[in-house]
């Protein structure tokens, strides 16, 4: 049972550390921003988590012979077939449910960040870069820039704001 077990959780865990690999990509693309994508990270979290409870609540009429964890077991471990699909779907389930409430965990505590940051950058007075303001009213690069380019004409390669030399 010791093989079955693992067979179904390196075939579950290589899934979610591909989604996870997929949701630190979108936060990074998102680092702009930190509380945006703490909260694009967290709802994708939760998206992921749904998914894996809905998967677990397949695993048990699923045909075994179609997982991957069957695939992964070598013949001399896999069960007989009158009682694999039993094994393997019990194994899969459990396996399923675990890695759903890690991802579940996971985005309780990006939600949880993305709401003490946004009060931070709303109530707190936090700006991502200085003269910006990414959550209310208030001077932004944007505006700070000449229309004619980068720094306020007191000489070539200077800015404002100490970003550019």
């Amino acid at each position: 049972m010791n093989e079955i077990e693992n067979a179904a959780y390196v075939s579950v865990g290589r899934a979610s550390g591909f989604t996870g690999l997929a949701i630190f990509c979108l936060m990074f693309g998102l680092s702009f921003d930190p509380a945006f994508a703490a909260q694009a990270g967290g709802m994708a979290s939760l998206i992921f988590a749904f998914i894996l409870v809905w998967c677990a609540l397949r695993a048990r009429t699923r045909p075994y012979k179609k997982t991957e964890a069957w695939l992964i077991l070598k013949k001399e471990f896999r069960p007989p077939a009158e009682i694999a699909q039993q094994v393997i779907g019990v194994a899969l389930r459990e396996t399923y449910y675990w890695f759903a409430k890690q991802a579940a965990t996971i985005a309780f505590v990006l939600l949880v960040i993305a709401l003490f940051l946004k009060a931070a950058f709303v109530y707190g007075g936090l700006d991502v870069l200085p003269g910006a303001s990414v959550y209310g009213p208030g001077s932004g690069i944007v505006a700070d820039v000449p229309a004619t380019g980068i720094g306020t004409g007191t000489g070539i390669g200077t800015s404002r704001h100490g970003i550019f030399p």
